[in-house]
């Protein structure tokens, strides 16, 4: 059974608006995830990303959207959307509705996904109680080659213009490096940390610091190289 009590989450995220959390603390916070093999089975099942610009052929993912009201502890899947952000969160892609492919419903009606979607409701809800949320979920592959590294975060260092983000690490396979970087509102670095393990986590408050992570390169260059994670956002309704 999952942990009840989220101090050990909501003191550091509200203190410095970014964690670490590394897997074993997210999986006690988790419980059993009874179908983590197909979740994360499912990454290998992502089309890739054509809104990047020509030369950015390292990305892959799919995207859903939820919402949920202020207390519940459930969240509804809304009809496929586009996802937006504008030039000022963005400036490689910025203002522009980008449409990808539905993560699929098996996925998100499965035991891991809904483990990790209460969590985030459960933890969001703890420092914003009032907020009824829109919530944007991607699945993203980042893909390294001997001649191309890798970009989790072509944009550099941003904000998502929401509240609160979780980056959730899925897989990591034949890379190195990846590291993520968190930066004040004037750039000043805050830290750095790797997700290295399958459910290391970062946590952000997108509101108080920026956030990015470095290229990823294969460690054997005769073998593929990926990183998988799933990120998910939330952002109170106004």
């Amino acid at each position: 059974m999952p942990r009840d009590d989220l101090q050990d989450l909501v003191s550091p995220l509200a203190g410095a608006g970014f964690l670490f959390a590394p897997a074993a603390q997210m999986r006690s916070h988790l419980g059993a995830l009874a179908d983590w093999d197909q979740f994360a089975g499912s990454w290998d099942d992502l089309p890739r990303d054509t809104h990047l610009p020509d030369g950015h052929r390292y990305r892959r993912r799919r995207h859903a959207t939820l919402s949920a009201l202020a207390g519940e502890p459930i969240f509804h899947v809304e009809a496929h959307q586009p996802h937006y952000q504008g030039i000022e969160y963005n400036r490689l892609v910025g203002g522009i509705e980008r449409w990808f492919e539905p993560i699929r419903p098996a996925i998100l009606s499965g035991a891991s996904f809904r483990s990790i979607l209460t969590l985030c409701l459960r933890l969001f809800g703890a420092l914003q109680p009032a907020a009824d949320w829109h919530i944007e979920c991607h699945q993203f592959r980042i893909e390294a080659r001997p001649d191309a590294a890798g970009l989790p975060t072509p944009e550099g260092v941003h904000r998502d213009g929401v509240d609160w983000v979780l980056v959730l690490l899925v897989n990591r396979v034949n890379i190195e490096s990846g590291t993520t970087t968190v930066h004040d509102m004037d750039d000043r670095s805050l830290g750095g940390f790797t997700l290295a393990t399958p459910l290391d986590a970062a946590l952000v408050d997108d509101n108080r610091v920026k956030h990015g992570v470095t290229a990823v390169t294969p460690v054997d260059a005769t073998r593929p190289a990926w990183r998988d994670v799933l990120v998910v956002t939330f952002r109170a309704k106004r």
